[in-house]
């Protein structure tokens, strides 16, 4: 064998080494790490209303590894801002299959559940989150089982999980009113006020529509016109279409 021809093999034969060295020391770790910028990446964008490059991020995340839940969660969460409920569904289901324990995925699942109307598939999946203590959004999951539990006519158990929700954050305003509005149902006003005013010391920003009618049911019950009149103008003045005013509407015209 001519020399320079050995030289040329054991080139080759070196160079194939090397590759399959690189290939075999690739960091797992490192690769872990690269999916969830991805995906943390991906939720960064969505929370900025830029579907677009969310579903870039959730794609390469999911060419690093095709299992992530974390990245069918998000490509369910863009689907569903699509429209495409199928396609959310699906996605849903995979990243639940591929990680049972993602409390994330599963309360997501849940809200788009509830979205369709399927209040007992959310009330199955978000009594599975709030069990989970490790979840750090369990305030937020129990005012969604709150939600779901009255829709299935589950009053007692939908306080039940509102109050837990209040005990867990006291700053959790979705919480407080919709205690408000149950207790005002109730006739049970001291507590419904109690409730609506911790709604207004923690809501930022405007109060909502069904807030202020609230506000001017309440005040006119405890006979303060004041602050009945000033809750009527602001719903006014700024819900001046909604359904709560058309109600209030009607009650001044009777």
């Amino acid at each position: 064998m001519k020399p320079s021809l050995l030289t040329a093999l054991v080139m080759v034969f070196a160079l194939s080494g090397c590759v399959t060295t690189m290939e075999s020391t690739k960091d797992p770790v490192d690769e872990k790490k690269a999916e969830q910028s991805h995906v943390d990446a991906g939720f960064a964008y969505l929370r900025n209303n830029d579907k677009e490059s969310a579903r870039r991020h959730f794609l390469k995340a999911m060419s690093i590894n095709s299992s992530s839940a974390g990245a069918y969660n998000g490509m369910a969460y863009v689907y569903q801002l699509d429209n495409d409920m199928d396609k959310a569904d699906e996605h849903f289901r995979k990243a639940l299959m591929l990680d049972p324990d993602n409390a994330q995925a599963r309360n997501n699942y849940a809200s788009f559940l509830y979205q369709k109307a399927e209040y007992a598939e959310a009330e199955k999946h978000l009594k599975k989150v709030v069990s989970d203590f490790t979840y750090t959004r369990r305030d937020m999951a129990l005012v969604n089982l709150g939600r779901s539990q009255l829709k299935l006519g589950k009053e007692d158990d939908a306080v039940d999980s509102l109050r837990q929700a209040v005990g867990l954050n006291p700053r959790q305003y979705r919480a407080h009113i919709e205690l408000a509005e149950i207790l005002f149902e109730r006739k049970d006003y001291p507590s419904s006020k109690f409730y609506l005013d911790q709604y207004n010391k923690y809501k930022r920003g405007r109060p909502s529509a069904a807030s202020l009618w609230l506000k001017v049911r309440l005040e006119r019950i405890f006979g303060n016109k004041d602050q009945e009149a000033s809750a009527a103008l602001a719903l006014k003045n700024m819900y001046p279409y909604s359904k709560e005013y058309l109600e209030y509407s009607k009650t001044i015209t009777e």
